[in-house]
């Protein structure tokens, strides 16, 4: 069983690997894709963070809003960074679902998900600086 160091350690490793294939899904233009692997990218960061102030297990979801309210991250958030997760948010679920899934592939280009993707690497960066110190 990983005490809560390895936990942290844990979900930035798997969020670095996201971030890296959201940059290979960008380079191969499967937009759909980029903001999936964003959206896990920022999860995952978020359970590191939370995992840090509480030191136990989250609850089990995928809302952003909900993981940031209770780790107490959404107190010290910029209004940019609210923006980013409230454009994840419908980017996790929607993507598997076939009607959704085509409204998406329409607003997802490559100009915004080249933004999408920027943004959630300063925001990973952010999470993991403050996670050391």
């Amino acid at each position: 069983m990983m005490n809560a160091d390895e936990k942290i350690e844990y979900w930035l490793d798997v969020a670095a690997y996201d971030i890296e294939t959201a940059q290979a899904m960008l380079k191969t233009k499967r937009f759909l894709y980029v903001g999936f692997m964003c959206h896990q990218v920022i999860e995952k960061a978020l359970k590191a963070y939370y995992w840090q102030k509480k030191r136990e297990e989250p609850e089990y979801t995928h809302n952003l809003i909900r993981l940031c309210e209770m780790s107490g991250l959404n107190e010290i958030l910029t209004d940019d960074h609210v923006r980013l997760i409230n454009t994840l948010m419908p980017l996790n679920i929607q993507a598997r679902y076939p009607k959704d899934k085509m409204t998406l592939l329409k607003e997802l280009d490559k100009e915004r998900c080249t933004d999408i993707f920027k943004r959630t690497r300063e925001l990973f960066k952010w999470i993991e600086k403050l996670l050391k110190k």
